[in-house]
């Protein structure tokens, strides 16, 4: 680590507390990949198809399969990372081992605004198909302050049953889980044989496989809700520290859930391509679709009573179940925040009852309801907090790296090929982020550098700030250069740097900084004690 001036040494990254031996090893290969599968079958589903066809049209299939493999080496990373260094909220705990304080305040940061906006995103897509039967929770494609207050009450009620052990929140997703694979089974499979049958041809009234060009494809992937679904297998990594054997059984959850997940996501993409009414695509085309309750007024429109019932019930269970683990892993990343010092140690307190942070869950309850006002629904909220996970991955991969390189003992080798596998998956990160459109980006990377002056003024290692600011300078180039990329680029920018020069280009300049924040972490970690890596 660079060393402060003389006047304020800086706390050792040695301080942190005590491995977290008393959250309780409770979760087996079934508990952690129904966390996954259910985290990823939230409310994506629900709305996921529509606002991807709205964007893409029948090319939207393939923003699905860009997604589902983008995520997939994303998860190689982190399952390498997870088995290896099986620790609570280990997207903001990597950061600070491999490359310091100031990097994990950056990450940790970014993970606090995404995680408490998708937990508000969950309740508020469960307001706002309920909304069907109380057309006041939602008017004028926006949440109404009763729709508000329930979103609300919602978050409140799953914190309460996180309050009271990991064991009973385990139970209540595992039965939750099933009934979320078992709807949207039933769902696309209605759908494709109403549609099938009556000879729809959607393709054709849209103006075609891709009406909108490959671009708007991409796009889709982080503006529909597609990053932002898949991500939903995340808190399994952040629950590894409960797991019984997560260097066995991590892997195998995350895959396995990934894995049916894009493939049901698929299915469903199709299912609604097929089911929408010709007549539907004529004023518009795929842009005019507007539903407030995507399959469950496409079952109405086909005359499907009894699967609408059913999809209106779901859209409590789905999204709940979303909302219950969402709000179990948020609260791990906000323990391990304050196991960095960048938060008052009084989060890092374990209840010894029911072996939950209590306080980290509290935390996150409450920023997840100053987050739910500013939005106006499910879509407004979904395409930040995407971009904003997928940042936080991008740093993964160079922790993974330089570790790989500094420390090989500290890596697990579960995963070949990770030479190569971590600049892809950085790369990707970056591309899928610029695609996100500069009207995103203009709000997500100035709140993520926002974290570098909240650093100087809140945490104990200000003292060392200029040290921190050199180890980090790597990350903070990146969101600058992505910014301005954004803000010149083809994709909701000026046009200045034209497609495809600019997607080339994020991939050159992101590939340069990968190895640039690697070359950093192997410094830092090479200045480490070797123990300051056990846990």
């Amino acid at each position: 680590m660079n060393s402060p001036a003389p006047a304020a040494p800086p706390p050792s990254t040695s301080e942190a507390p005590a491995p977290e031996t008393r959250l309780r090893k409770d979760l087996g290969f079934w508990s952690l990949t129904a966390i996954g599968f259910s985290g990823i079958m939230g409310s994506g589903w629900l709305f996921g198809a529509q606002y991807a066809a709205q964007a893409a049209g029948p090319a939207s299939v393939l923003s699905w399969l860009v997604g589902g493999g983008a995520f997939t080496l994303i998860a190689l990373v982190l399952i390498e990372l997870g088995a290896s260094r099986p620790v609570a909220g280990g997207i903001v705990r990597w950061p600070f081992l491999s490359h310091g304080p100031l990097t994990a305040a950056v990450v940790g940061w970014s993970v606090l605004l995404a995680t408490s906006s998708a937990t508000a995103a969950e309740a508020s897509a469960i307001t706002q198909y309920a909304s069907h039967y109380l057309p006041w929770l939602y008017e004028d494609d926006a949440l109404t302050a009763p729709g508000v207050l329930l979103s609300a009450a919602l978050l409140a009620l799953v914190m309460v049953l996180n309050w009271f052990g990991v064991r009973l929140f385990a139970r209540i997703n595992f039965a939750l889980t099933a009934i979320k694979f078992t709807v949207p089974v039933i769902t696309l499979v209605a759908l494709l044989v109403s549609e099938f049958s009556d000879g729809n041809d959607t393709v054709n009234a849209g103006g075609g496989f891709a009406p909108y060009g490959w671009s708007a494809a991409l796009s889709a992937v982080a503006t529909a809700g597609i990053i932002y679904t898949i991500n939903g297998f995340a808190p399994t990594i952040d629950l590894a520290a409960e797991a019984k054997d997560p260097r066995r059984d991590i892997p195998r959850a995350v895959l396995t859930a990934i894995g049916l997940a894009v493939l049901l996501y698929l299915g469903l993409q199709l299912a609604f391509l097929f089911a929408v009414p010709e007549g539907t695509l004529a004023a518009g085309g795929w842009h005019g679709i507007d539903f407030s309750s995507p399959f469950g007024e496409l079952a109405l429109l086909l005359n499907l009573g009894w699967l609408a019932a059913l999809l209106y019930a779901d859209a409590v269970v789905s999204p709940g179940g979303a909302l219950l683990v969402g709000i179990a892993g948020n609260s791990r990343v906000t323990y391990a925040m304050a196991r960095n010092g960048v938060l008052p140690q009084s989060v890092t307190q374990v209840h010894s009852g029911s072996g939950v942070p209590r306080a980290a869950l509290l935390v996150n309850f409450l920023l997840a309801l100053v987050l739910l006002a500013p939005f106006d629904g499910w879509q407004d909220i979904i395409g930040v907090a995407g971009s904003l996970f997928l940042l936080n991955y991008s740093v993964a991969a160079v922790s993974a790296a330089a570790f790989r390189r500094a420390r090989p003992d500290a890596v697990s080798g579960w995963v070949p090929g990770m030479r190569w596998i971590t600049p892809l998956s950085f790369v990707v990160s970056a591309e899928i982020i610029y695609w996100s459109e500069w009207e995103k980006l203009s709000v997500v990377l100035p709140l993520a550098v926002l974290a570098v002056p909240l650093f100087a003024l809140v945490t104990k290692y200000r003292g060392a700030y200029l040290g921190q600011l050199r180890q980090s300078a790597w990350l903070i180039t990146y969101l600058v250069v992505l910014f301005a990329i954004s803000a010149l680029g083809g994709f909701g920018g000026t046009g200045l740097i034209p497609a495809p020069v600019d997607t080339a280009l994020v991939a050159v300049v992101a590939l340069l900084i990968y190895f640039w924040g690697a070359r950093s972490g192997v410094r830092h970690l090479a200045g480490s004690e070797a123990d300051e890596l056990a846990e």
